[in-house]
């Protein structure tokens, strides 16, 4: 007679992998539209009466079969300043530029039809008069568009920074020595979708750059610079994201409903359930740190609200994509200066995600666990960190 404990274990393995599949196939049948923004050209006017932007965004049916409708698009202007910004007028104009029909005069958005794959552009006029306009360090402007299709209807948000202002105070930045390394912590503007990495990397890290020295860059401002972040009231849990996230230290982007859903969007709910049961074995083992191991590098990326600086506070960030495609990008663009992206806290943590060729992994830590950088609102999303034999001896 057969062993029943076999046939019972034959069952589960039978069973398991087809609930999982079963959910895993609920999730990519869910309504969802296929239409994707992406930030275009734009331009920035600023003096002493007036500052003017000019913005153009795109829609991208991302559909290979299907024709998308967008039934209406608007926009909506946060200022962020130093001081209040009660005295400052806006006036905002949104242009839809299809190619295939013009604008109507009135401003009245006419339903417009994108083909598979076709984009169409909204150009955005932005003007700001009044008392106040030197205060201004940037807009957060969140963009809402209505889609139509076969999914139904649902309204869709996202939202980028356009800069105003350079780094927040008229300080020069300054070394901090360490046990065989200086660094030098370096203030940006607020960086967003609209700035280039490079760009970045050249205009703030550039003038202090020597032989020898690697430039360190957070993996969070990278991630925002690549439009990696969403709306946090955008984010619907699901059943699976509101029960496994209970579980999550309090202090993890991954304890909260709208946090883990974040990553089941980008993993699976699957790989996400395997993970955490994984987790829940491999702890009970005495293995910490399972389920961010088998969920994958975005797991421990992902920051939740209130992770970052405002206006990111209210977006749920990833972590980058294709990191060392980048580094590799950027080093070769600096002219073969080193280049990490990291992520670091306030509890010596140090993670490096991304790295050139020949860089030291313990210089790196030893030179970061303190976070120079900071994880508050000190707007340093750059280290250069060099080495004792490349630094001037000191008079």
């Amino acid at each position: 007679m057969s062993d029943p404990g076999g046939w019972w274990l034959l069952a589960l393995g039978g069973v398991v992998p087809g609930l999982l599949a079963l959910l895993e196939l609920r999730h990519r049948l869910r309504p969802a539209s296929p239409l994707r923004m992406e930030p275009g050209p734009w331009r920035l006017h600023m003096d002493r009466n007036q500052v003017r932007v000019q913005l153009q965004v795109a829609l991208v049916n991302t559909h290979a079969h299907k024709e998308v409708m967008i039934a209406r698009l608007w926009a909506e202007p946060t200022m962020l300043a130093t001081q209040a910004v009660d005295g400052i007028n806006v006036k905002l104009r949104v242009t839809p530029d299809h190619p295939d029909a013009e604008p109507r005069p009135d401003g009245y958005w006419a339903v417009s039809i994108l083909k598979p794959r076709q984009p169409m552009a909204a150009c955005l006029d932005l003007v700001l008069t009044g008392a106040g306009l030197p205060a201004l360090q940037a807009l957060w402007l969140e963009i809402g568009w209505l889609a139509y299709g076969p999914f139904g209807h649902l309204q869709q948000r996202h939202g980028l920074v356009v800069p105003l202002a350079g780094p927040a105070g008229d300080g020069q930045p300054s070394w901090r020595q360490g046990a065989g390394y200086q660094v030098l912590p370096l203030a940006t503007h607020l960086l967003g979708w609209l700035d280039d990495p490079l760009q970045v990397l050249r205009r703030y890290a550039g003038p202090h750059l020597r032989p020898g020295d690697v430039v360190a860059l957070a993996e969070t401002p990278l991630a925002v610079m690549q439009g990696r972040y969403r709306l946090g009231t955008t984010v619907e849990p699901s059943c699976l994201a509101r029960q496994l996230c209970r579980v999550f230290h309090p202090h993890s982007s991954l304890a909260t409903a709208c946090g883990l859903q974040a990553l089941i969007d980008l993993v699976g709910p699957a790989r996400v359930l395997w993970a955490w049961l994984g987790g829940i074995v491999l702890r009970l083992l005495g293995v910490r740190g399972g389920f961010y191991r088998l969920a994958g590098e975005q797991a421990r990326l992902i920051d939740d609200l209130t992770g970052t600086i405002p206006p990111y506070d209210r977006t749920i960030v990833l972590g980058p994509e294709r990191s060392q495609a980048m580094v590799t990008r950027l080093e070769q663009a600096m002219g073969g200066q080193p280049v990490v992206v990291v992520d670091v806290n306030d509890l010596g943590r140090v993670k490096i995600v991304a790295s050139s060729v020949g860089v030291d992994p313990d210089l790196v830590h030893r030179a970061l666990a303190a976070n120079p950088a900071g994880n508050a609102n000190e707007g340093t999303p750059l280290v250069i960190i060099r080495p004792s034999r490349f630094a001037e001896p000191r008079p």
